[in-house]
């Protein structure tokens, strides 16, 4: 029969394809291990049908150890995509807990394999081909050890369902709840259908995959023009759990608003409001990303922007500077088309220091958060900025290693800023590089 070996090739093309599209996602790398171990698998079943009637070698229960990687693997991935959805609350162990129970389950059956290896070619494999091995001890032997794992592993996939998780994940996860007992049935099925259910399996893992990433590429491309795109990479690389943890670093921080922007929106219809503030909205995204810059906050017409979190940034001192330069030019040119008889104009405010970032939120909702004084001193900063003006703390004019005195930085006036207490000396940035 041609149709296992086609169903083999497929499995492994699905592994290469799944792996080399994203090679450092551990989600990416566990789906891809378990469908390569199905190629093995198949072809290990196909080379011990002439031992049904009995007769199989003794060293043939190794065989199935190709089996207990692509069960392990696949369970693997789904505890690894569990970490990566949001808990809002729920306790998670059960879960968790009934995956590594599943694997242990398919460890069972591979250690049953190699010591019973006969009994697993001749009533086990293609069992259901005769009704009468659905119900004896040496089939429930190798049977039950796996049912159980297909079962623990799918009350695991609703508890994450139950969790709400986005329509992408929602896909994914309900294709791979068919998919595993489908695929696994190619097992105990007659031979001659095992490789066509084995392969309706692989294509709802394909289908519910593709589809995942479809929808997961629209949206990195709308989230890429407000978010540096190296966090969604961080993500994949090392799961929600580990990005999510609270972190003590030093970073910059961008603060932005329009001044003259409430004078403009009460003269102006709310559609020629809302259309000013997206092209804002975008090309300060554009140049954030451009710079490694994460905006973490809008309000209005204001806007935070991190450098250097959730990925630290050696020199995000530099960064915020280009990044607050970028973005005066920029807005200029936004503000020049659409303002019209109207001064607008934008102020921006750039401050460096220790900050403790981190995911707070409660109820479903989840924010990326920044606590510290730096963060308070960009904010006033923005504040008294006069239009177009660039105003830095001295802290990220250090961090620069030039001189206070530089024509690059023209000093003002000391001015106590609003909830800060004493007056802190700032910089205007000049014009120009």
């Amino acid at each position: 029969m041609v149709a296992p070996y086609v169903t083999a090739l497929v499995s492994l093309g699905m592994a290469l394809a799944f792996f080399s599209a994203d090679p450092r996602s551990p989600t990416s790398r566990a789906l891809s291990l378990s469908l390569a171990a199905i190629c093995p698998a198949i072809l290990g079943e196909v080379y011990l049908r002439p031992f049904a009637a009995g007769g199989a070698p003794s060293w043939s229960g190794w065989l199935a150890i190709s089996e207990v990687v692509a069960f392990c693997a696949v369970f693997e991935w789904i505890l690894r995509v569990r970490r990566t959805i949001p808990t809002h609350g729920l306790r998670t162990r059960f879960g968790d807990l009934a995956l590594r129970i599943a694997q242990g389950l398919a460890v069972l059956y591979g250690v049953l394999s190699i010591l019973f290896p006969q009994t697993r070619a001749s009533v086990f494999l293609g069992g259901l081909a005769e009704i009468g091995h659905t119900f004896t001890p040496d089939f429930l032997m190798f049977s039950v050890p796996l049912e159980l794992a297909v079962l623990l592993a799918g009350v695991s996939i609703l508890l994450v369902l139950n969790r709400r998780p986005d329509r992408a994940e929602r896909v994914r996860l309900i294709a791979l709840c068919v998919a595993i007992p489908v695929t696994a049935s190619g097992l105990v099925l007659p031979r001659e259908i095992a490789p066509l259910v084995t392969a309706l399996g692989l294509i709802a893992i394909l289908v519910g995959s593709v589809h995942y990433h479809v929808l997961q590429g629209e949206r990195g491309l709308f989230m890429s023009r407000f978010l540096s795109p190296q966090v969604a990479a961080l993500v994949r690389e090392r799961g929600l759990r580990s990005v999510m943890r609270d972190t003590s670093l030093e970073l910059s921080i961008v603060c932005c608003d329009l001044r003259g922007f409430t004078a403009f929106a009460g003269r102006r219809t709310s559609e020629e409001v809302i259309g000013l503030l997206r092209a804002y909205y975008d090309t300060v995204g554009d140049v954030a990303a451009a710079t490694g810059g994460t905006i973490k906050d809008y309000a209005g017409d204001g806007i935070l922007i991190l450098v250097g979190a959730p990925l630290p940034v050696p020199d995000h001192a530099k960064h915020a500077l280009e990044l607050a330069a970028g973005i005066r030019a920029r807005v200029r040119a936004v503000i020049g088309q659409r303002a019209g008889q109207d001064t607008l104009g934008i102020g921006i405010g750039v401050a460096s220091g220790r900050v403790t970032v981190g995911v707070v939120g409660g109820a479903g909702r989840l924010e990326y958060a920044a606590v510290g004084p730096a963060v308070n001193v960009a904010s006033r900063l923005c504040e008294v900025a006069a239009a177009d003006e660039i105003v830095v703390a001295q802290r990220t004019v250090e961090l620069l290693g030039v001189s206070p005195g530089s024509p690059r930085f023209q000093p003002r006036p000391p001015a106590a800023l609003k909830g800060i207490g004493d007056a802190i000396p700032s910089y205007a940035l000049a014009t120009g590089p």
